[in-house]
């Protein structure tokens, strides 16, 4: 349900997260929506409190006396009896409320497959799609014995089961082995001890028959559209959507105080509006932006547990989205070192440091998660562990983020029963028009020109690629309120949600360090020209303000190229941004850093100056 701008002039939305909950007004003034106010309250889905609700109130009691304050008007609020008034009656209301959540560790699913990496990867796909965190894949090929299977079933108790397996009209076979493994866990749901577990089959229609003969008493059957009706064919959309409707209907009725928060959300006619798992929210205003602008947008959020990719690629703009549950800059810091290993992070790291001080810095951030850094050696530390952990959670989702196995070429047994990732991924850096970074260590580092230098280091953009931040982590409260303005959503996004840093031109090819790389000559708004032949190996920044746009003429020596067409000279416009326009000449495909110590080291401090990221005195 979509609604116009006469109905929706207050807007309140909250994202209630696993520790905090994070509550912005939307109000439309002078003809268009602004995010104008921002309050946060502690979660409080957790003992003692039980109750949700009591978080978004203390939120949204913020954003009250802060809007008083605001239009010095005492008379504001949103509010009454505990409760959101819709629609708003002058200074009292709002005329919509919309809420997304991952709060007591949000949607948390397995997936069964018959073969891991076909229908495995497919109910995958759909299950991140929906918002959710995938515990664990079973498959019949996964090389676990059947009651080392069960007892994972048992011991994870996730909030529901996505089940896929077999095309249209194949065998049943395996796919009801799979659901005999369900049966035989008798799995519980992790919330609420009154009521069976929802189990979601999306597999062969032929086998409905005997799935549910096999499941539907020891477990809340739902069946579903299949997923891989046939072999080179994925349909992601019904799964999902029966995944957000469970996600509602049941999941979120056991958790404390969701059946207060479920009337709440609501727009002006009081119909109401979904709950949302946060990340599903972030996928929805990814490709809202993807499809409005007719752009590919690749984004990440690292937390301190987990880094999310989200990306909308080819023209279809199809959504996919990877959990790297292992890689974060807190609880999960330890495994960046363990899965990148030390040389890895220091190779970014433009001094000497004895290796254990390094593994103690690691260890105490892992045990003392909230802390900051209180030296400048220890941020340029842990920005080079961030690199690493963007680097290798980005690694994961090309390898997931992939066409189907098997389309358009001849497949044998072998090939469908491989460990392998499903076909040739879709992300192509090249053809990236935006690329988005959000969470603490990126929106809160003390310099965006840090922001922008660990994007570029970890993604290794390709071609000319426009860089963003989101300021507050607002994404998936426009999300969820895309459902009901698209308008609304899409203004906020742009004006008040993305912090844009600049462009990035980055040729790709192998060179040489000190040989012609890049001759740019870049007509600036001023009316100043700069102009340079650039050495392989340098980094240059160009001051161009956000909502400035410069005009480059480009010409790459040495067999570099600059975009998916492999030209070696364009005229193209470059957008400014909070940082500016950074030319990049160190390569790509591959990417290497100089292989001696103290030359790496040179190079980095010249790139790190050359920046602005640091003060001076960390790089003499």
């Amino acid at each position: 349900m979509q609604y116009d701008e006469k109905r929706l002039t207050r807007i309140v939305a909250t994202d209630c997260g696993s520790t905090t909950t994070k509550a912005i007004l939307i109000e439309f003034i002078d003809g268009e929506y602004r995010q104008t106010i921002r309050g946060e309250a502690p979660t409080t889905v957790e003992a003692p409190l039980n109750d949700v609700t009591k978080g978004v109130i203390n939120a949204t009691q913020e954003l009250e006396e802060l809007a008083r304050l605001k239009y010095n008007n005492p008379n504001i609020k949103f509010m009454e009896d505990g409760k959101f008034v819709i629609p708003r009656d002058g200074d009292t209301g709002v005329d919509a409320y919309v809420s997304t959540s991952s709060a007591g560790g949000g949607l948390q699913m397995m997936v069964t497959g018959v073969v891991a990496s076909m229908t495995g990867e497919s109910a995958e796909r759909a299950a991140l799609g929906a918002g959710a965190i995938v515990m664990d894949l079973i498959a019949s090929n996964d090389k676990r014995f059947n009651h080392e299977k069960i007892e994972r079933i048992r011991h994870l108790r996730p909030d529901m089961i996505l089940m896929a397996g077999g095309e249209d009209g194949g065998t049943v076979k395996h796919v009801v082995e799979m659901a005999e493994l369900v049966s035989g866990a008798d799995p519980k749901p992790r919330l609420g001890a009154e009521y069976k577990l929802p189990v979601i089959f999306a597999g062969n229609k032929e086998a409905v028959g005997a799935i549910e003969e096999t499941l539907s008493e020891k477990v809340n059957l739902i069946v579903a559209d299949n997923i891989r009706p046939k072999l080179e064919m994925e349909n992601l959309g019904p799964a999902r959507d029966k995944i957000h409707d469970i996600f509602m209907e049941h999941v979120m009725q056991q958790a404390p105080g969701y059946d207060k928060l479920m009337v709440w959300t609501q727009g002006p006619d009081h119909k109401p509006v979904p709950i949302m798992p946060t990340p599903a929210a972030v996928g929805n205003i990814m490709q809202t932006i993807a499809k409005d602008e007719k752009i590919e947008v690749l984004g990440v959020d690292i937390g301190g547990a987990t880094t999310d990719v989200f990306s909308v690629f080819t023209e279809d703009y199809i959504f996919n989205r990877t959990v790297s549950a292992n890689l974060g800059m807190s609880y999960s810091i330890s495994n960046v070192l363990a899965s990148s290993g030390l040389e890895n992070i220091m190779r970014w790291v433009p001094f000497d440091i004895n290796e254990n001080e390094l593994r103690n810095m690691i260890k105490n951030k892992m045990i003392r998660p909230t802390t900051i850094p209180s030296l400048l050696e220890e941020l340029v530390l842990e920005q080079a562990i961030a690199k690493e952990a963007l680097r290798l959670a980005f690694e994961q989702h090309k390898e997931f983020a992939s066409g189907l196995k098997g389309m358009q070429r001849q497949r044998d047994i072998s090939e469908a029963f491989s460990q392998s990732t499903s076909g040739d991924t879709i992300v192509d850096l090249m053809t990236l028009n935006l690329l988005v970074g959000s969470g603490g260590v990126l929106s809160h580092a003390p310099r965006r020109n840090q922001t922008l230098m660990m994007l570029i280091d970890a993604f290794l953009p390709e071609g000319i690629t426009r860089l963003a931040v989101d300021s507050i982590f607002m994404m998936p409260h426009l999300g969820v309120l895309s459902e009901i303005s698209t308008k609304a959503a899409t203004e906020v996004f742009r004006k008040d949600c993305m912090l844009y840093l600049g462009s990035c031109v980055a040729p790709i090819g192998k060179g040489k360090y000190g040989r012609p790389a890049l001759s740019a000559k870049i007509e600036l708004p001023d009316g100043s020209v700069f102009e340079e032949n650039i050495p392989f190996g340098e980094i240059r920044l160009i001051p161009c303000a956000e909502g400035e746009v410069a005009k480059a003429t480009l010409r790459t020596s040495g067999g570099l190229t600059l975009d998916e067409n492999k030209a070696r000279e364009l005229t193209t416009e470059l957008h400014g941004g909070m940082v500016g326009i950074v030319l990049d000449t160190r390569g790509r495909q591959p990417f290497s850093l100089p292989t001696e110590k103290e030359m790496r080291i040179e190079y980095l401090k010249k790139w790190m100056r050359e920046l602005k990221a640091y003060p001076e005195e960390i790089l003499v």
